[in-house]
């Protein structure tokens, strides 16, 4: 079983990452499924907790590939173009050639791979693809806080909170910010 899912699609700045994770279900030993338990959606998570999951999913995982997209190649290519790219390259990546590949949520055009609404949920190599796509990139812009100062990027990841509107107003766009981004955030705010 394949999984695969994305953290950063609606944010301001930084790059979106995609993630997939292949499970053998066959080799998973009932401590693995134990340790597996408490996968859910990223979200769902503190940040302690997907990060010890992160390291359980590595262990446990079969494969795992990670994509990530740079704010430049959003702007160039599209958020939903990019997106969609991310998430059938880190698939197809994983998967083998009886394994059942799913997405959370968004229709792949691929006809090896299956959406499923609320996949993040409801399977747990999409949860798991979820960590491991979210605490990456929330690593990245943890790391991204200590060379571009006063963004905050620690606190926010890059999504829009007023505090990162005041810091854009304040300090202009960083070369981590996406300008195609069509968000009401960036329309209340002169980036000119």
């Amino acid at each position: 079983m394949a999984g695969a899912d994305e953290a950063g699609r609606g944010s301001l700045a930084g790059p979106l990452v995609a993630a997939a994770v292949l499970f053998d279900l066959g080799r998973l030993r009932p401590s693995d499924v134990r340790a597996l338990g408490a996968l859910n959606d990223s979200k769902q998570h503190t940040s302690e907790s997907r990060a010890e999951l992160f390291g359980v999913i590595l262990r446990i995982a079969t494969r795992v590939a990670i994509i990530s997209r740079c704010a430049p190649g959003i702007d160039s290519r599209g958020l939903h173009v990019t997106n969609l790219a991310a998430l059938r390259d880190a698939l197809r990546r994983v998967a083998c050639n009886d394994c059942i590949c799913l997405s959370d949520g968004f229709a792949l055009g691929d006809p090896g791979a299956r959406a499923v609404v609320g996949g993040d949920a409801r399977s747990a190599a999409i949860a798991a693809a979820s960590v491991i796509a979210k605490e990456t990139r929330d690593r990245y812009m943890r790391r991204a806080d200590n060379a571009h100062p006063g963004f905050q990027f620690a606190q926010h990841v890059g999504y829009s909170t007023p505090e990162h509107r005041e810091a854009i107003e304040r300090l202009g766009v960083s070369p981590l910010h996406r300008l195609s981004f069509q968000s009401a955030a960036y329309q209340q705010l002169s980036l000119g």
